[in-house]
């Protein structure tokens, strides 16, 4: 009954129980927008230049470079592959996908008054896909550190009294209350308990200490992490040109989050002190999530070659929801005979809404342009990272995320340059990145290098563009223990190709 009494008046507290991380922060912050076959080929240096479909949603003064109505579609073929090495076992997954990178359409109006300073007017809608969340990561090796140990930490302070099934109680009703009324992880710890990985030092309701069933020795682990989903921003720009000389333009953006996560964890061991022999635990994850921001921009035209850019893309505000689903089973060996445990509650951990404040960016570019023969871009952009927030910042465990975010992340610096040479109708294209670790320890994510190359045929009434983009960081992956971390060498690839038509 006095279960029953807390269950009831616990929902207004579930806003108290959430279980964001830094990593979902960086998740949902982080852009890595692919955009057209030319803005992918010239690494995204197009600041400066306008006159692309993905370039307006970097600088919005870039529609109004357009001389034509234009529209759009970019189709993209993505691989990643993920080297790990566990305790020096190394092991590689991989995975392909199909995804739109980008679409829309510019519309240009023109001012045929001559005596007006102001000569253009555009209007455009565009989609930009800005992280594919689709990879594989699989991890296998023999360590010291079972995962016992983490379902151990979580039980160390928690009362037996709340491990325990009360009579006629069932898995997934005290599952459910412990979500409601405790938090995640003493749902780790129930789990844990039920799965038979400790024991009480003590048989007491009181007891809070708790003896672990897996002893020393080496344990043999495989980890498998499966992420999909997408984040994507939607655009409406408006821009225009005044004199020959200036761009300006202001971008509107609705944002979506799609993401889906499954971890699955798988551990062995033949050690004499161990009673468990066996553990499996599964983790699904699954965020949905909607956002605005706005960008300003200008592109100045110092001469007929030489153009200069500067945008300001404000934070994201995001809202996002989680649900979370758990499983758990177990071998264990006790006076020779083999006992299976399986924790399945079956429960949907849905958490209420929570808002992310991802950090403003300001990005400064730069291009020469030799007549008719090509191009070079340059661009630098900047974001401090530390200054994402969960909100609201009043929130005991949003307080402490949010000073772990500040004392573990950092200002970003990203460099890219791209080339384009013409011959006739024929563009060649080439680039290259540099975007700094938003960590301040270089261990945890490294920074990332990048190239691309591609290829475009200009026909007058339409153009085909190709390209091809690499890029290459190294990361630490926690197996459940930060003691168990593999080293992942992640190795991204993208084939583009965009067809847009001149209306």
């Amino acid at each position: 009954m006095k279960r029953i009494f807390f269950l009831l008046i616990a929902i207004s507290f579930y806003n108290n129980l959430p279980a964001q991380t830094i990593a979902d922060a960086l998740r949902y912050s982080t852009d890595n927008t692919q955009g057209t076959a030319r803005f992918a080929a010239l690494s995204g240096a197009f600041g400066a230049l306008g006159g692309d479909l993905s370039s307006l949603g970097f600088n919005p003064a870039g529609s109004s470079v357009f001389l034509q109505n234009q529209t759009g579609v970019t189709l993209s073929i993505n691989q990643t592959n993920n080297k790990s090495n566990y305790f020096n076992t190394a092991s590689e997954a991989n995975h392909t996908d199909f995804d739109i990178s980008n679409a829309g359409g510019v519309f240009v109006f023109n001012n045929y008054n001559e005596n007006s300073s102001w000569k253009k007017l555009a209007v455009a809608i565009n989609y930009n896909n800005q992280a594919i969340f689709d990879q594989e990561i699989f991890v296998t090796g023999k360590t010291a550190n079972s995962i016992g140990n983490y379902f151990l930490g979580k039980a160390q302070g928690t009362p037996l009294d709340l491990l325990q099934l009360q009579a006629g109680e069932s898995i997934s009703d005290l599952y459910a209350y412990l979500g409601e009324t405790q938090g995640t992880n003493t749902q780790n710890a129930f789990l844990g308990y039920q799965g038979y990985l400790f024991d009480p030092v003590e048989e007491n309701p009181n007891n809070t200490l708790y003896t672990s069933n897996l002893g020393t020795g080496t344990y043999n682990q495989e980890f498998y992490n499966l992420t999909n989903g997408y984040k994507g921003k939607y655009t409406l720009n408006l821009s225009a040109q005044y004199t020959n000389h200036l761009f300006f333009g202001l971008n509107l953006n609705a944002h979506s989050i799609n993401f889906r996560q499954g971890t699955f964890f798988y551990e062995t061991n033949t050690n004499s002190n161990s009673t468990v022999k066996k553990v499996e635990f599964e983790n699904h994850l699954e965020t949905i999530g909607d956002g605005f921001s706005f960008q300003i921009g200008g592109i100045v035209k110092v001469n007929s070659q030489f153009r200069v850019g500067l945008a300001f893309d404000s934070p994201t505000w995001f809202t996002i929801s989680e649900e979370t689903l758990q499983y758990l089973s177990s071998m264990r060996i006790e006076n020779g005979e083999s006992y299976n445990a399986i924790v399945d509650p079956s429960v949907i951990n849905v958490f209420n809404e929570y808002q992310l404040q991802t950090p403003s960016k300001i990005a400064a570019s730069a291009a020469y342009i030799f007549g008719k023969n090509g191009l070079l871009s340059v661009e630098y952009s900047y974001q401090d990272f530390s200054k994402i927030k969960f909100k609201p910042t009043s929130d005991p465990f949003f307080i402490s995320e949010n000073n772990s975010i500040a004392n573990n992340l950092s200002t970003v610096s990203t460099f890219r340059v791209g080339a384009e040479y013409r011959i006739h109708q024929l563009s060649f294209r080439g680039g290259f990145i540099f975007e700094e670790s938003p960590y301040k320890d270089l261990s945890i994510v490294a920074n990332k290098t990048g190239g691309s190359i591609g290829i475009g045929y200009n026909a007058g009434s339409y153009n085909f563009d190709v390209a091809y983009s690499r890029n290459l960081q190294k990361k630490k992956e926690p197996i459940y223990l930060q003691e168990n971390s593999a080293e992942i060498d992640n190795v991204s690839s993208s084939y583009l190709f965009s067809l847009n038509i001149n209306l």
